[in-house]
């Protein structure tokens, strides 16, 4: 996710819960409208999966305290329209050939910090309020100009059998997004020709121009903020430099993911313009739920049933894992309900080793019985030692002595 998002998204209103709420409450709004939006109960939908997407991708800023605080600041200093410029809206759309400047520029050009990068705990491509401020007032600080600038990052979505998701597994994405133009190799400039640099800004990108008391560095009107001039463009890509492309990835899941998890593939996203690094892709995973295996944490849960017989005299019973079958133990006198636990057979962790398998026993009683079977069951009612009612009936004898108290 951008910076620009966060500036444009108000991540509150996703979820419908004021700028106040605490972490419980968002918690409880995500879940409520992630049951109503999931793909699995809105087949077809795209209206809810894109809302479905949206309120996920609200959550993954709120739910985390760093993340959030980050989000507020931001969208406080920004949030008045004092600094935000519309520079796309400037002027004719690839009038001077270049690449029309980005907001996003404004924030550094290293690879922006988050939930599952490993880069910077700070936004703004790992610099501070100071830098930011030292860039935009300015007529120092870093200059992003026609120097490189780091791709976007891409969001797809997959969907997993269970199995997979629990097993890992390696499969082909195809992803439509913007790529190098392989005609001019991103120049923009017709093949046999060369962008020439910007006399107005000669190459920087940007122009500083006095606001009272402080300088603004702003883009170049004449480049739109790329530095160099595309005399002659590029008759595949119009001298933009890039063009809409299809690309197949194949792309590893590692065992354990479940429903919901962001995978982040470095360098696999957007390519970067002018030399700039490429953004990251992120892969959203999606879980299909299993006729047979349920999943609590890193455990499988099993329900096998067994008949009253052989709960009570116990029995050795055949159940199936996701990778072969073991032979479970009911012990006799195994009550409806009880977890009989198989160490080790549950979701591959990340260190090696596994969760365990639960197997739920659930005594059936039949619906009905032959004759021999009622005779049987009659002898057994006999012979078996009566059920501990006892301080169920006593509580029924004080009940009855009280009303008869009360005539």
């Amino acid at each position: 996710m951008s910076s620009k998002d966060w500036l444009e998204k108000d991540f509150y209103s996703e979820l419908g819960v004021p700028k106040s709420a605490s972490t419980d409450d968002i918690k409880k709004a995500y879940r409520k409208l992630a049951r109503e939006l999931h793909p699995d109960r809105n087949p077809g939908n795209r209206e809810a999966e894109t809302r479905f997407k949206s309120v996920s991708e609200a959550y993954d800023v709120l739910s985390d305290d760093r993340k959030r605080r980050e989000y507020d600041e931001m969208r406080a200093l920004f949030g008045s329209g004092a600094f935000r410029r519309n520079f796309r809206s400037g002027g004719t759309p690839g009038a001077g050939g270049g690449i029309p400047f980005d907001l996003s520029d404004l924030f550094g050009s290293g690879t922006p910090g988050g939930a599952g990068t490993g880069g910077s705990d700070r936004r703004f491509g790992g610099a501070g309020f100071s830098d930011l401020f030292s860039s935009i007032f300015s007529g120092g600080g870093p200059r992003r100009g026609g120097g490189p600038v780091r791709g976007r990052d891409v969001e797809t979505e997959v969907m997993l059998e269970f199995a997979q998701a629990v097993q890992g597994t390696t499969m082909p994405l195809t992803l439509r997004a913007p790529g190098v133009c392989d005609t001019c190799h991103g120049t923009g400039a017709k093949p046999g020709t060369q962008p020439r640099m910007c006399p107005e800004c000669r190459g920087s990108g940007l122009v500083t121009r006095n606001q009272g008391a402080f300088s603004l560095a702003e883009p170049c009107r004449a480049c739109q903020g790329a530095g160099t001039i595309v005399d002659e463009k590029c008759p595949e890509c119009r001298g933009t430099g890039g063009v809409t492309k299809t690309r197949t990835l194949t792309v590893r899941i590692p065992p354990g993911v479940s429903d919901g998890q962001r995978i982040r593939l470095a360098g696999r996203g957007e390519p970067g313009e002018r030399g700039g690094v490429a953004g990251d892709l992120y892969v959203l995973v999606r879980v299909r739920p299993d006729g047979l295996f349920g999943r609590t944490g890193d455990d499988l849960t099993l329900t096998i049933p067994v008949t009253f017989a052989e709960a009570v005299q116990g029995v050795d019973l055949r159940v199936p894992t996701l990778d072969g079958a073991v032979t479970v133990r009911v012990p006799p006198g195994t009550p409806s309900g009880r977890t009989l636990r198989v160490r080790g057979r549950g979701v591959p962790r990340r260190d090696g080793t596994a969760g365990d398998l639960r197997v739920i026993v659930e005594v059936t009683v039949p619906e009905s019985l032959s004759e021999g079977a009622r005779k049987a069951l009659d002898e057994f009612a006999l012979a078996a030692p009566p059920a501990p009612r006892e301080h169920i009936e006593a509580v029924l004898r004080r009940m009855s002595s009280s009303k008869g108290s009360a005539r």
